[in-house]
């Protein structure tokens, strides 16, 4: 009998795990997670300073390092190559598998600090690409202004990616025109489409996070509470179906590019008052990705249901969109307050992943 996660697979869902750790991909739990149906692996700075800093799995490696490199951002990128690296392996049999869909993929995110800085973002994307070298990797940047033409660029020069910290409609459809703008210069180049491929991270839950929040502030209905994410992401949807179809995308298609799946993120339930998998639940249709923090993921495998339910109710997540702005919570602020806090939270936890770097550098330095 199938797994609930190999079902998502047969309704033609990615579900990925975002979830890393030197132990998670060498004593078992990634491969055990793949055999139960996950089909790729994300990461971001705040699960990669816990896997860093806590515990003694990094140490070895760590000491060897200092001999030769004090620059802390290398000294990162030497540990965290090794650990995607090996989740690359183990996930390559579902990437040759599975060609020209987004199967066995997984993501490294470029330095957030370089969110605003689109020549940074683009030259780090590619060497980040270079420095992995799996066929099976994407590099994540940020969907802001500035990661725009980094995005066209990266995929330009033939690297798959991950555009993340996507709240808001119209920025999901200018990253997926990004894609498409960075795929013909591909073809116009001579490149091999077939070789790329893009997913468009759509952040869910703390969208209700702020929305809620905001609603609370104007008084709005309670019945609105923790309907704003679902709506927007159901819309966002219908985006990909519009902006992957029509001539253009067909002459694309031809020359063997795959479509900017939807990317499901930040799908852990915040609010007591609702199912853990919730968000996971809700989103459930074809060509679309759900990443699973490792407790989602083991939640959804126990109770989970399987249903297709990404294109139910779009009537009523057009009205939600309006209800809010009726209310007095205008959708423009929320997603506008969101990509402002996301680049400076991942910001901040880049940073705070290299400190604590610096502290395990120092506390191993002081007891050899």
């Amino acid at each position: 009998m199938p797994t609930s996660l190999q079902t998502l697979a047969e309704h033609g869902q990615s579900p990925w795990v975002d979830y890393v750790s030197r132990s998670f991909v060498r004593d078992g739990p990634l491969g055990e997670l793949i055999g139960a149906g996950v089909r790729g692996l994300t990461s971001n700075p705040t699960i990669l300073q816990s896997a860093i800093a806590d515990g003694t799995a990094y140490d070895d490696q760590l000491h060897e390092l200092l001999r030769e490199q004090d620059d802390l951002k290398e000294i990162f990128l030497a540990l965290v190559v090794e650990d995607l690296r090996g989740a690359c392996d183990l996930l390559r049999p579902v990437f040759d598998e599975n060609p020209g869909s987004q199967h066995g993929w997984v993501s490294l995110e470029v330095d957030p600090r370089l969110a605003n800085d689109t020549s940074a973002t683009a030259e780090e994307a590619i060497r980040l690409h270079r420095l992995v070298d799996r066929p099976n990797l994407m590099v994540k940047i940020p969907g802001t202004v500035a990661g725009l033409p980094a995005i066209e660029e990266t995929v330009a020069n033939g690297i798959p990616v991950n555009v993340t910290l996507l709240f808001s409609l119209e920025r999901h459809r200018q990253a997926a025109l990004a894609y498409q703008r960075g795929l013909r210069r591909l073809l116009v180049a001579g490149g091999d489409l077939r070789t790329v491929a893009s997913v468009a991270s759509f952040f869910v839950s703390r969208v209700d996070t702020e929305a809620d929040r905001l609603l609370t502030e104007a008084g709005g209905p309670e019945d609105l509470r923790g309907t704003l994410a679902v709506a927007n992401a159901r819309l966002a949807y219908q985006t990909y179906q519009n902006v992957f179809s029509g001539p253009e995308w067909a002459e694309l298609t031809a020359a063997g590019a795959s479509p900017q799946w939807c990317l499901w993120a930040s799908t852990s339930m915040k609010d007591e008052r609702r199912p853990d998998v919730f968000y996971v639940e809700q989103l459930i249709g074809p060509d679309t990705v759900t990443t699973l923090p490792r407790q989602t993921a083991e939640a959804f495998l126990d109770h989970g249901t399987v249903a297709d339910t990404l294109t139910q109710d779009l009537d009523d997540a057009r009205t939600t969109l309006t209800r809010f702005e009726a209310a007095g919570v205008q959708y423009a602020d929320v997603v506008q307050a969101l990509e402002v806090q996301g680049v400076q939270r991942f910001g901040d936890s880049f940073q705070q992943l290299l400190n604590g770097i610096a502290d395990k550098r120092d506390q191993l330095l002081r007891t050899s």
